[in-house]
């Protein structure tokens, strides 16, 4: 990494401006741990500094800017939205080179941390047997299948990590279930203990929505006792994470799963892509109006399915 290229860390961006804020903070412990590099933040919604202008400000007196989708997840913000605004800031910045790693994703290293929060809940429980304590894998909930998809692979993984009996997967809104059912769904089997992972990286209003839900569950069910674990930005695993998409990119950069998408281009070219949050189901899916869904593999090795 030279001083010529600068890393732009792309946040989702919150309502709730401790959530950006945070992100912010991040980014400057961050910055603490490799002084020599360049690192700068912008949000896609909900914040002062926005995709455009926080390409605008990476790309001055720069020859490279490196795009880090600050996200756990790949919906249409991270599918749609961030590959049209590089193709924008490429045509504004022609002697910049502008690449693009992977959003965070649900593999391994975020898999470590949730499996850490796990087991610090287990020990807020006393350590009870995992067979009558029920695990619920929270997460935010997106109209795009294949994000959904993800992070029930964590909830897969933690099954077979553990030996709890029930490991479930809720949503905190736009899909199903929702965190009630599930823990009504739980206590009829049988559980004791329910152990509740969030998996968001920073606060917001929606980990102040998880919350409030949790006081009503403990009045609902008095017999159960929950442990609630929190958003994880701060892991050290985080930061290891961000430091492997920075050393691993090569020259070529990595796309996207839609930066260079001949179907998104399509999509655009027939204004099938409406950058509303409200037709996006709240900003979170990746909308095309198909009846059928549209599944193609980039070069690069995954596949890109648009429901």
């Amino acid at each position: 990494m030279t001083n010529a290229t600068t890393i732009l860390l792309v946040g989702h961006g919150s309502r709730g401006r401790e959530g950006n804020t945070e992100t912010i903070n991040f980014a400057a412990q961050w910055r603490e741990r490799h002084p020599e590099w360049r690192i700068e933040t912008c949000f896609i919604e909900h914040a002062d500094v926005l995709l455009d202008e926080g390409l605008d400000r990476a790309a001055r007196n720069a020859e490279k800017v490196l795009v880090i989708p600050f996200i756990l997840n790949a919906a249409g913000h991270v599918k749609m939205e961030l590959p049209a605004a590089l193709d924008n800031a490429r045509q504004r910045h022609p002697g910049v080179s502008f690449s693009v790693t992977r959003h965070l994703g649900m593999g391994r290293e975020i898999f470590a941390v949730l499996q850490n929060q796990l087991e610090r809940l287990m020990k807020q429980l006393a350590m009870p047997d995992p067979m009558t304590t029920g695990v619920i894998l929270l997460g935010r909930g997106s109209s795009d299948a294949g994000a959904n998809g993800e992070l029930a692979k964590m909830a897969r993984w933690l099954f077979e990590e553990n030996e709890h009996e029930l490991v479930d997967l809720a949503f905190t809104g736009v899909t199903w279930p929702r965190l009630e059912s599930v823990v009504q769904r739980q206590v009829r089997l049988g559980m004791m203990q329910i152990a509740i992972v969030p998996v968001y990286l920073f606060t917001g209003v929606l980990i102040e929505r998880i919350q409030l839900q949790l006081q009503r569950l403990q009045l609902q069910y008095p017999q159960i006792s929950f442990a609630l674990g929190t958003h994880f930005g701060f892991d050290p695993g985080i930061f290891e994470l961000l430091d492997t998409k920075v050393s691993g990119e090569h020259a070529a950069g990595p796309m996207l799963e839609c930066d260079g998408c001949k179907y998104r281009e399509l999509a655009e070219e027939e204004h099938l892509h409406d950058h509303s949050h409200t037709a996006l189901g709240g900003g979170h899916g990746c909308a095309h109006g198909h009846d059928h869904p549209h599944e193609h593999a980039h070069e690069h090795g995954h596949a890109c399915v648009h429901a």
